[in-house]
């Protein structure tokens, strides 16, 4: 509209205020400018094409119809308005798969990086699934990674602009791997806590010294077994 620069991480030009043309990088999902042939984050080509839609969902944000895009290999629904992506679970499973072997491959894993904060609302908003329409949970992605992703259990994520790629960059750096340690690592804590917590009642005085009575044992195991479920889910 005015020539003026622009970067790809703003919505709009900073000097006349036109909404900048940007579309989703391939590969890490970061913003570039359409009509760009490489991706200034990650350096990969374009490579977007619109698929067939059958009717439009409306966008969980701004409720703006949403746009079937087939980006890369993976299908999402694009919003125009606000630029945010919603992927359904199996599209969702795919991308942590595939970049979590590129972490691999890459040799990357061991250097975490430190949880980015985004911009923060001012008062939180839960957003209807595009599919079933009741409202979502609000998840920190991998517990840890400050990214907090709207969730519908049933039918996929919601993603709003710029969280995809901020999660892509968290994979590559092996953020899924320093996550799954550390869950294992306070699991290993609560357990020497309960087993502390349970040793000065755990004589039984009326064995006559006996130790542990088969109650105490089953009770332990059914804790156990109850934060090994927890974690699991």
């Amino acid at each position: 509209m005015c020539g003026a620069p622009a970067s790809t991480d703003a919505a709009s030009c900073g000097h006349c205020g036109a909404r900048l043309a940007t579309v989703a990088c391939p590969s890490c999902f970061g913003l570039m400018f359409l009509g760009a042939k490489f991706c200034s984050h990650c350096g990969a080509k374009l490579d977007r094409k619109e698929a067939d839609q059958s009717e439009q969902a409306p966008c969980p944000r701004c409720r703006t119809k949403m746009k079937a895009v087939v980006i890369g290999v993976t299908e999402l629904l694009e919003c125009p308005r606000c630029e945010g992506l919603w992927a359904d679970t199996a599209s969702v499973e795919q991308i942590c798969a595939d970049r979590e072997k590129q972490a691999a491959i890459l040799g990357m894993s061991a250097i975490t990086p430190p949880p980015e904060s985004g911009a923060v609302e001012d008062k939180v908003r839960y957003l209807p699934c595009p599919n079933c329409h009741q409202l979502m949970n609000r998840i920190n992605f991998a517990h840890w990674s400050n990214i907090i992703v709207d969730v519908c259990k049933g039918h996929g994520t919601w993603f709003d602009r710029d969280e995809l790629r901020r999660i892509v960059e968290f994979i590559r750096a092996g953020g899924i791997d320093s996550a799954r340690a550390r869950e294992l690592a306070e699991l290993e804590e609560r357990r020497r806590q309960l087993n502390a917590a349970r040793m000065p009642g755990a004589w039984d005085s009326n064995r006559g010294g006996e130790g542990f009575g088969q109650s105490d044992r089953d009770s332990g195991m059914s804790i156990a077994a109850s934060l090994l479920k927890a974690f699991l889910r």
